[in-house]
């Protein structure tokens, strides 16, 4: 198939493009501060929020990594002059209404009330944005398809999630415990959302649908932090303090807490509609976390 990929230069999209090129012809427009082209793929260096004619050829799909703000994706479909095929757009399960008592499903309503702040603004977007791409795809007849991951993690991951703390215990030789954090939450390996994408592409069953994309098991930081512990390899552990702390004294010290911490703050998902109608698949997180800490450990231990 022939795609467009919008974005496509940082963690997910990294990775998606990664897989993807294995398979399909790829274009990707994104800004250009990270080359693509060593993957195999073609790129145009661009904004998307500026009109350009770069885009005058068919895809078969679009796969956008990068909308966030109302008017991105009705933006991009009037920047690409020939005709797609399908527009993939890729949410959050943040979508949803807090609910910390039960598992949402792709049928649970959108959060509407302003919850502020930058995490706020980012759920307000990607709300929006759910609601234009039905609107404009629509009435372009424009087939979409929506992916929902839950927390991503892997190799490549920039954020300040599990790199961080594998970066504490091979650097400083020490990892925290959170002795009041009760929160739950889910994780998806960051390759398993990518070959969730290549299972919607040119799927009709994937056609107006929402997924959302989740591992199966539910983790607190206790079972987190375990985890890490098992993956490590013995003489990173060799050593290693575990310091206890409270969330308020964590955050205070500038120590990561990027997962849910309380009940209030849990929202878990259901993933048996992927499973069901994409045959979508997960990695156990212990063999996920063995995966991102080796790729890592090459980055922090040298």
């Amino acid at each position: 198939m022939k795609l467009l990929v919008i974005g496509g230069s940082y963690f997910y999209g990294r990775v998606f493009v990664m897989e993807a090129a294995k398979e399909h012809e790829i274009t990707v427009w994104n800004r250009g501060t990270y080359s693509m082209e060593t993957f195999g793929v073609r790129q145009i260096k661009a904004d998307r929020h500026e009109r350009t004619a770069a885009c005058i050829e068919d895809y078969d799909a679009v796969v956008d990594f990068c909308a966030y703000a109302p008017g991105d994706v009705q933006t991009t479909i009037e920047n690409i002059k020939g005709k797609i095929g399908q527009y993939i757009l890729i949410s959050t399960v943040d979508v949803y209404e807090r609910d910390p008592f039960s598992f949402r499903t792709e049928e649970t309503p959108f959060e509407k009330r302003p919850l502020g702040g930058e995490a706020g603004a980012y759920i307000a977007g990607k709300v929006a944005l759910e609601e234009e791409i039905r609107r404009i795809c629509t009435m372009r007849n424009i087939p979409y398809t929506v992916f929902r991951p839950a927390i991503l993690y892997g190799p490549y991951n920039y954020a300040p999630r599990e790199a961080a703390y594998i970066q504490m215990l091979l650097t400083n030789h020490v990892l925290p415990r959170f002795t009041d954090a009760d929160g739950r939450f889910q994780f998806v390996y960051v390759k398993d959302a990518a070959h969730a994408i290549m299972r919607g592409l040119g799927n009709e069953k994937a056609f107006g649908q929402a997924y959302n994309v989740c591992q199966d098991q539910v983790l607190t930081y206790d079972a987190f932090f375990g985890t890490l512990r098992a993956v490590a390899e013995p003489e990173d552990l060799a050593g290693a303090a575990e310091v206890p702390l409270t969330v308020e004294q964590a955050m205070v010290q500038g120590v990561p807490v990027p997962f849910p911490a309380t009940a209030a703050e849990t929202h878990l998902c259901d993933n048996e509609k992927g499973k069901r109608e994409l045959s979508l698949e997960y990695t156990d997180f212990e063999e996920g976390m063995r995966r991102t800490y080796k790729a890592f450990r090459h980055v922090y231990a040298g």
